[in-house]
């Protein structure tokens, strides 16, 4: 195993010098440092975790608390999560998943175990009643999403009311008048989960500005819940001829209620999607979609603990402009009456 002596020697320097080059306690000259950083790197050093640890008072992991609820797509989850994990390595930590549903209590009891050094905290609340335990807690964290009160917090998220947006004015531009949003299912809605609520407002926002028809239905994920949701949304309102989906299990599913129902997608119904571009372009057609963009998410917001936790500053809000990528499942709208249909 290699030591910091053997560094110290292969580099020229005292072993001081090295420990002070890899902990950053001391100034040293640009020279130096880089000398010893090429000796780290030459020689495979990696610094012994536990006498680092003790030296530097951190444990040098993060907790991902991603609470597995009711309506939660898991796939889309474990994004962020590898997201987290692979930025978190970079930067020589780990990372500890916490899936349980344990609100406050759970937080409280994790930092009181001194097992990690930070918090990331997903599937955050318009009103989440963990938000006054993250502002007292004696480490930092990072909140992806964030509730109405983010006083005091670091937040990062996809801008979800723009995204909404985007979707109504897309379709607004194609000449659609009667649109509907498919949303994530009815527990997600309850919860006043911040993403959901986010894009129904840009949605119902955007629909009023364009003077368009703009109607909301939650969907459940099984083929029934879609195919009773769709036949029931197209029977009291025929002439809706676009469609905004935010939940992303239900796609497939839905262009297979679509072809049932006697809808051809574009031509008689267009389809924008608020989904990972992977799920957009395996579809047949492709969907025009805002992407998920979960790596650069989760990377930004181990990027922003690790600034936090050397002394540095981020910003309060971080909000990802949404980008529309139009593919086959949008086009002008049809001009034959619907209602005949």
């Amino acid at each position: 195993m290699v030591t910091i002596a053997d560094v110290a020697r292969h580099a020229g320097v005292a072993a001081s010098t090295v420990s002070y080059v890899l902990s950053g306690k001391r100034t040293i000259s640009t020279d130096t440092r880089e000398r010893v950083q090429r000796s780290v790197r030459a020689l495979g050093y990696r610094p012994n975790a536990s006498a680092r640890a003790l030296a530097s008072q951190r444990s040098n992991v993060l907790a991902l608390v991603i609470p597995l609820r009711t309506g939660m797509h898991v796939p889309v989850m474990m994004q962020f999560a590898a997201a987290v994990v692979t930025t978190a390595r970079r930067y020589d930590h780990d990372v500890l998943l916490l899936t349980a549903d344990e609100g406050p209590e759970g937080l409280e009891r994790v930092a009181q175990s001194s097992l990690v050094d930070a918090l990331v905290v997903m599937d955050i609340e318009l009103d989440d009643e963990r938000v006054p335990v993250l502002r007292e807690l004696p480490m930092p964290s990072m909140l992806i999403g964030y509730p109405d009160d983010a006083d005091g917090l670091t937040c990062i998220d996809l801008d979800f009311v723009a995204a909404g947006a985007h979707c109504v004015d897309h379709l607004a531009d194609l000449g659609h008048r009667s649109l509907a949003l498919l949303g994530t299912p009815s527990a997600v809605y309850e919860r006043q989960t911040g993403f959901a609520q986010r894009t129904l407002t840009g949605f119902a926002d955007a629909a009023e500005r364009r003077g368009v028809v703009g109607l909301e239905t939650p969907c459940e994920h099984t083929f029934d819940a879609i195919l009773h949701t769709v036949r029931e949304l197209l029977d009291e309102h025929p002439d809706i001829t676009g469609l905004v989906v935010q939940n992303e299990p239900i796609i497939g599913p839905l262009l297979d209620v679509l072809r049932r129902l006697g809808r051809r997608v574009p031509d008689d119904m267009s389809l924008v999607a608020i989904c990972a571009d992977d799920v957009a372009e395996r579809q047949v057609p492709q969907l025009s979609s805002v992407s998920i963009p979960a790596e650069r998410i989760g990377d930004r917001a181990v990027e922003s603990l690790i600034t936090k936790l050397e002394g540095g500053d981020v910003p309060a809000l971080t909000l990802l402009p949404p980008a529309l990528t139009a593919r086959g499942s949008s086009c002008q709208a049809p001009h034959r009456d619907l209602t005949t249909a």
